[in-house]
């Protein structure tokens, strides 16, 4: 008789306790191998296709599409042995012992539950896939006491607000408290809304759920302003000679080169002069940690949301590397392939919103980083240029800082450094 073991939502690395199920690879009935992509999920980071550690026949599947799920949860049942796939290997041997290759850790392989051989009866009837679902779900979900609750972000979060988690129904299978039951419960709407009357609803609009990418960005940004007590200036600056200094490289031959790594290249050489503004406050500790290197973040819109992608040693690349990263990650922002580890890490990041034809902008620091350059359009305007009036290509820069770290005299310095780069890009010779 096969063994039918319980496959759980995998720790997907970078602090992240939850996904929300996008589209089921697999259907009950189908034979999977070992490390066969069974699931794609989104997380607050990027979309994932889950791998199966296990080869064999799916008996049951938990959550539908659209379903959010904490990390632990139940996702799938997979019937292993000789009966059940013929290809599988011995139950203690199907296994390839990477949950999620690239994310996490192996660890969760070892802590899987097996459901006993007499609750998996008739598995291959409807009413014993049934069954293997039921008893995989009651084992899934440990109590924490007064509720089912398995991501401890959730029990932290309840904690922290002094909420009561036996008041809760949660929204999650067997009742499974999740984030948003908590979040709602703060916020003081019911964990699971009752329904709204016809003619109420038009009234109240449509509630959009906070989770996700959405979510993330949400808690993000909110986390930000709590704890970060910001600051912003800011200076317009003649980029006439930026741009004919890129039309020069680019009409030499080679890779195209971006205006934003050309910012990249003045962002990296300003920071190596004001290192205050690449670190970040521990505030446990009550220092402020300067970070040997650069890992440039930089703002990108795609159909899912903003994303943050990092260019990591930016410091160490010239603008022919800096433009070729800006170009792969950029694409596989919009493709949705960016791993968790190409949207973390982060030591400051440059903003360039000016793609959105706007001028100006206070950038919101991206947490837990000191600051965040902000670059509007570059569109000619009236300029004086040696003491005459002309039309010049002129761009509004801000910087948003974290007074903890610094003050406004480095802070000025920073910009006007930026800004002469920007003016007069000799100046970065000086540097190399």
């Amino acid at each position: 008789m096969p063994q039918v073991l319980e496959f759980k939502l995998p720790d997907l690395g970078e602090g992240l306790t939850e996904a929300e199920i996008v589209r089921w690879l697999v259907e009950v009935g189908d034979v999977v191998a070992v490390d066969q992509p069974v699931v794609e999920v989104e997380t607050a980071k990027a979309m994932v296709e889950v791998p199966c550690p296990y080869g064999g026949v799916v008996t049951a599947r938990f959550g539908e599409e659209g379903t959010e799920l904490p990390v632990g949860s139940p996702l799938l049942t997979v019937a292993v042995g000789a009966a059940a796939a013929p290809q599988a290997a011995p139950a203690d041997a199907e296994s390839s012992g990477n949950v999620l290759v690239g994310y996490g850790t192996g660890a969760a392989v070892a802590r899987r539950r097996r459901i006993r051989p007499d609750a998996a009866a008739g598995v291959a009837g409807a009413a014993g896939s049934v069954a293997v679902a039921e008893a995989a779900a009651s084992v899934a979900v440990e109590s924490d006491g007064p509720g089912p609750v398995i991501s401890p972000l959730v029990r932290r979060l309840a904690r922290e607000n002094g909420l009561d988690l036996r008041v809760l129904k949660g929204s999650g299978p067997d009742g499974l408290i999740l984030r948003s039951d908590v979040e709602g419960a703060i916020r003081g709407a019911a964990a699971v809304p009752a329904p709204v009357p016809a003619a109420a609803s038009a009234a109240v609009g449509e509630r959009v759920p906070l989770r996700g990418m959405r979510g993330a960005v949400a808690d993000k940004l909110s986390r930000s302003r709590n704890e970060i007590p910001d600051a912003t200036c800011w200076v317009d600056a003649d980029a006439t000679e930026l741009m004919a200094a890129r039309t020069s490289m680019n009409q030499a031959g080679g890779p195209p080169v971006s205006v934003i790594a050309l910012l990249a290249r003045i962002c990296t050489a300003a920071l190596a002069r004001f290192p205050e503004l690449n670190s970040t406050v521990d505030m446990a500790s009550r220092e402020i940690v300067r970070l040997p290197g650069v890992n440039l973040g930089f703002a990108a819109q795609t159909e899912r949301g903003l994303v943050v992608p990092v260019v990591r040693d930016a410091h160490a690349r010239n603008v022919d590397e800096l433009s070729a990263e800006f170009a792969r990650l950029t694409e596989s922002a919009r493709k949705g392939s960016l791993t968790p580890a190409e949207l973390t890490g982060g030591t400051f990041t440059l903003n360039n919103y000016g793609v959105f034809g706007v001028d100006g902008s206070t950038p919101i620091i991206n947490h837990p980083e000191a600051a965040m350059l902000g670059v509007g359009r570059i569109v000619p305007k009236p300029w004086v240029h040696e003491g005459e009036l002309a039309v010049r290509k002129v761009v509004q820069l801000s910087l948003t800082f974290d007074h903890r770290v610094c003050d406004g005299g480095t802070a000025g310095g920073f910009l006007r450094y930026v800004a002469d780069c920007v003016e007069r890009p000799t100046v970065l010779l000086r540097t190399l």
